[in-house]
């Protein structure tokens, strides 16, 4: 039975979207997951996206019905520091993936991000011209034009601040639980507003995207605009932690960060939400369902 399944590649495999895509669509699919650096899963085969030799090769030989690409530098200061490192992953990474994808008749999904906008407005929706104020933005955004440029079937997904159980990465959910628990002391800026995305949630949402087959360039983050501390407040609160740990600062005063950050990136997901059953989830929702996980 299962030789009969299309065969799905998940480049970023080990990573957190890339890791619950695997796990959700093997229901589905035969799902091939792809790693560079460390693998999460046994049969996970190492590729790097920016050998377009080796992109080629393997996707001509396993013949994929559809690829995700979750592979990205996605460390938004490292990408400011190491630019060169950041264009070459991240555009020219996708452009071997987009290009080989259309050779070989596969539909391709491409995870892009809220930080294409320049945060002045908020609620961004699929028809507001991108504008980024950094250069992970800027190299996601040329990754999107890629993929609209070389591959004939492809779906672009933008998410934002993705959080979720994973094994050894931190996300911002996971390190605000982790610090909490060692009852340290943290500063989180309430100035800053996204659409927080439950990985799992995306995972589904992505899947059933691609049995629809849809095509062009969606939203697909949480449904709920929210600060990063009150984000902060509510995971402690969802997992019974002090909240007077977490305290409040303004953007201006983050000293750590070395990229600019868009104030406001939060994304508007009623384009998708008319198409798909699975509907974006809100914060309680996102952090029930990671309480549920942990608890199980």
């Amino acid at each position: 039975m299962s030789s009969h399944k299309k065969v799905l590649l998940v480049t970023g495999a080990s990573g957190l979207l890339g890791s619950k895509i695997v796990k959700i669509a093997a229901k589905h699919f035969r799902v091939v997951p792809l790693h560079n650096t460390k693998p999460l899963h046994t049969h996970s085969l190492k590729l790097d996206i920016t050998n377009a030799k080796d992109v080629s090769s393997l996707f001509h030989e396993l013949k994929p019905y559809a690829v995700v690409h979750t592979a990205s530098e996605t460390n938004v200061d490292k990408c400011e520091t190491e630019r060169a490192r950041a264009w070459e992953i991240n555009v020219e990474g996708t452009q071997n993936i987009a290009s080989t994808s259309n050779e070989i008749g596969a539909k391709l999904v491409y995870i892009s991000t809220d930080y294409v906008f320049d945060g002045e407005k908020g609620n961004y929706t699929e028809e507001d011209k991108p504008s980024p104020i950094n250069y992970y933005g800027i190299t996601k955004l040329e990754g999107e034009k890629r993929v609209m440029e070389n591959c004939k079937n492809y779906l672009i997904l933008r998410t934002s601040v993705l959080y979720g159980w994973h094994p050894w990465r931190q996300n911002f959910a996971t390190w605000i639980i982790d610090k909490l628990k060692q009852n340290r002391e943290i500063t989180v800026v309430q100035d800053h507003f996204n659409t927080p995305t439950l990985a799992d949630n995306l995972a589904e949402m992505t899947i059933e995207a691609i049995q629809k087959n849809l095509t062009g360039l969606y939203h697909a983050s949480g449904s709920e605009r929210i600060s990063r501390y009150d984000f902060a407040l509510q995971i402690a609160k969802t997992f019974n932690l002090d909240l007077s740990l977490i305290k409040p600062v303004k953007m201006s005063q983050l000293k750590a960060w070395i990229a600019r950050r868009p104030r406001d990136s939060s994304l508007c997901t009623e384009k998708i939400q008319k198409q798909l059953k699975t509907k974006p989830l809100n914060i309680t929702q996102g952090l029930k369902r990671m309480k549920v996980e942990a608890e199980a």
